[in-house]
């Protein structure tokens, strides 16, 4: 026999809000997940804001509190339970039947009982196929034993966007996701870290998961034994590697396509050795041999070429672009360490391998052999870097592409961020998965719930409470927007065996 933990009664409200009366002795939270029960159906619904309700007037309650505390009265009337209570507010979020669930589309009967939802509750949620794990339901501070599923290429392929202020856990949450993925088979991961914190070079990473000799590449200009050398040879190079992430003027570019027309494989080393040019002008050709002195490290004395750091060469790395791209389309995770590299640099980086795993798979997909690869997800850090309104509007660069287009041929963006406001409406519409972490400025609230793919334009007061470790999934492959509580990356560990390998009874699909 199932005891109902009852919280309270429907008291009024519409179909934007139902309003309940909440019991003495209980205490309900904002994001806290409900129940109501009608014969055989239910409706789960979410908390949203919470109030002080009371049948005394306002200016007798005035009275009463200034008396107490100037100890001159007791008045036991003002602590009556039946006068002054709680409301709570709910929004219906889902339907279920013994057949099926789906939006409301009418509500609860008046005066109905409301309980604490259960595991229980759940039960008829199932775990797809391909499935990324996100980490458990959360009620309020309340952890179910339910664990979250998505449909993972479909999420993977039409980009995520994971948003939070400082300190709230977006980095614990992208280590929990690709962890999780190294299970899979179906996407690769390129993953541009400029932090190296992902594969774990002096603690726990991804290199410690099970299927890491086999699944995890790593790429740094410092690597660790039996890890590769980041070093690409300039000849791999192309103009377009450079649109949107290098600042150059028109006159540059019509300069770096006429060395490229030219020359091919050789147009930057001809353009640091030449010392002048009949079709080129002799200031635009010094303010380019700055430039890429700045960014590639290369210069020349008379007719040698020098670079200063190992990231690119003209003897080495030659293969490198390609490695990549071949990793990547067998379904490794690859880990590009740029944590010693220059924001411009990084990003250059990021957009050369970028670029050419975009390329490899609009070409299989012009060949019908799309379907035969992993999707690709790309993780970017400080989205708006290159996504931002001001940097897309200075000229298109691979990611706005990718974000753009990609889902049409299967690659993705994983785009992190602390101000998704900077990213334009656009992008940020395209980006159908969103995992929302605690976000304290309003400004960047809104940007976020007005791009949800669910209604949460009442969730503005629970994603500013969200502490660390927990968030607001919305996404177009589920039904509702689901709050989570995402697990301690560290204690992925103690789990004897990875989570595909365990009897999971109860797994979430809202597809």
């Amino acid at each position: 026999m199932i005891t109902l933990d009852i919280v309270g009664k429907i008291v009024s409200g519409d179909f934007s809000g139902v309003i309940i009366r909440q019991k003495t002795g209980v205490d309900l939270e904002l994001g806290e997940l409900l129940v109501t029960r009608e014969d055989n159906d239910y409706f789960i619904m979410q908390i949203y804001d919470i109030s002080y309700g009371s049948q005394i007037p306002e200016r007798i309650r005035s009275l009463a509190a200034g008396l107490k505390l100037e100890e001159q009265s007791n008045l036991s009337f003002i602590d009556d339970e039946i006068s002054n209570f709680i409301l709570v507010s709910l929004k219906p979020t889902l339907f279920v039947t013994p057949n099926r669930y789906h939006l409301p589309k009418r509500l609860p009967k008046f005066f109905s009982t409301i309980e604490r939802i259960t595991e229980v509750d759940l039960k008829f949620l199932e775990k797809p196929n391909q499935p990324l794990y996100f980490g458990k339901i959360r009620s309020g501070s309340r952890v179910l034993d339910i664990d979250v599923f998505l449909k993972g290429d479909d999420v993977i392929t039409h980009h995520v966007l994971i948003s939070a202020s400082t300190g709230k856990g977006k980095s614990n949450l992208v280590k929990v996701l690709t962890y999780n993925l190294l299970n899979e088979s179906y996407a690769g991961l390129l993953i541009i870290d400029p932090h190296d914190e992902y594969y774990g070079r002096t603690k726990k990473g991804l290199k410690n998961h099970p299927n890491a000799n086999n699944k995890v590449i790593y790429y740094s200009t410092s690597p660790t034994p039996g890890s590769n050398t980041l070093v690409l040879d300039i000849k791999t190079i192309k103009p377009w590697h450079l649109n949107g992430i290098v600042s150059l003027t028109e006159a540059q570019l019509e300069c770096i396509y006429l060395f490229y027309n030219r020359d091919r494989e050789k147009w930057i080393e001809n353009i640091v050795l030449a010392e002048n040019d009949d079709v080129v002008n002799t200031q635009t050709l010094a303010v380019l041999k700055r430039k890429f002195n700045n960014i590639f490290g290369i210069s020349s004395d008379g007719n040698a070429l020098h670079f200063r750091s190992g990231l690119f060469s003209n003897n080495s790395g030659i293969t490198t672009i390609q490695n990549v791209i071949d990793y990547l389309q067998n379904g490794k995770t690859v880990i590009v360490d740029t944590s010693k590299l220059g924001g411009e640099v990084e990003l250059l980086i990021g957009g050369i391998f970028a670029e050419g795993i975009f390329s490899k798979y609009k070409d299989l997909s012009s060949k019908g052999a799309l379907y035969d690869k992993p999707c690709v997800s790309i993780i970017i850090e400080e989205a708006p870097r290159v996504l931002g309104k001001d940097v897309l509007d200075k000229g298109a660069n691979i990611f706005g592409t990718i974000a753009r287009e990609g889902r049409k041929f299967r690659v993705g963006l994983v785009a992190i961020t602390q101000l998704p406001s900077l990213i334009p409406k656009e992008i940020l519409a395209n980006m159908n998965t969103k995992i929302i972490m605690g976000t304290e400025m309003s400004n960047e609230r809104s940007a976020l719930i007005e791009s949800s793919s669910q209604d949460i334009s009442e969730e503005s007061r629970n994603i500013a409470s969200l502490d660390i470790g927990e968030a607001l999934l919305t996404s177009t492959f589920s039904k509702l927007a689901i709050p989570l509580k995402i697990p301690l990356f560290e204690d992925l560990f103690n789990q004897k065996v990875p989570y595909k390998e365990k009897t999971i009874p109860r797994g979430v699909d809202f597809d």
